[in-house]
This record gives C-alpha cells, structure tokens and sequence, in this order.
C-alpha cells in the first residue's frame, strides 16, 4: 500500500470564511461593467483534503457600492484552508459579494484545475435588469 494512501489533511470548515473583510466603496460614476480576475482561489477539498485551485472571475454592474480591492483580497484569502465543495464556494462568494454590494448584476466564474482528466467550472449569476 502507497504511504499517502488515507492521509488526511486539516482543514476548517465555513465558519472561517472571513466575509467580514470585505469592505466597499461609494460608487457614483455610470453604469459600466466591472470585471476582476485571478488565478490565485484555493480552498480544500472536503472529501479528500487535497487542495483545490481555481481561477476566478468577478463581473459586475455596481449601484450604489464597489468593492475595495485589497478586502476583496483578503476575503479570498481566507478560502485558503476552507474545506468547501468547488460549487459551494462559488455559491458562497456569489452570496456574499450580492449581499454587500447589491449590484445590479453579479456574476461568479470559477474554472478549477483539471482533476481526474476532468475539469469543472462554475458559474452563479443574478439576472440582468
């Protein structure tokens, strides 16, 4: 039997995410499409423990509210050692940036790497007005 057979990692769960971070600024220019991109998303799978990385894609139509970029930052940050299913994780973004900014349109694309010969991407959106 291989030595890394039924190892397991620690892991937190949900609770540590650090929406709390997140921060905003007062928006007051036209309407444009907001867009932010990274290759840096990595929170752990909870069935194996192993890491999951992801690229993530934020758009947006903002009302009233933008993010701040370093508390966006941050916030992702704190995904590092999460223990989240990839389909939760873009769910739980999607449900916290829509709840601080309440924009007028969001969408959340994760594109996770390739496991097992198979690659996932999610995708949460809220409808456009």
């Amino acid at each position: 039997m291989a030595k890394a057979e039924g190892k397991r990692f620690k892991f937190d769960d949900e609770t540590s995410i650090r929406a709390d971070f997140l921060e905003t600024i007062d928006y007051k220019g036209e309407t444009q499409n907001i867009t932010f991109e990274t290759d840096e998303l990595s929170a752990v799978c909870p069935f194996s423990g192993l890491p999951d990385f992801s690229k993530l894609k934020i758009q947006y139509i903002p009302d009233k509210k933008i993010v701040e970029l370093k508390s966006l930052k941050y916030y992702l940050i704190s995904f590092r050692n999460i223990g989240i299913y990839q389909e939760e994780l873009t769910d739980r973004i999607y449900k916290d940036l829509k709840a601080l900014l309440k924009p007028q349109y969001i969408r959340i694309e994760t594109n996770y790497n390739v496991r097992g010969g198979i690659l996932s991407t999610c995708v949460v959106e809220s409808d456009k007005n």
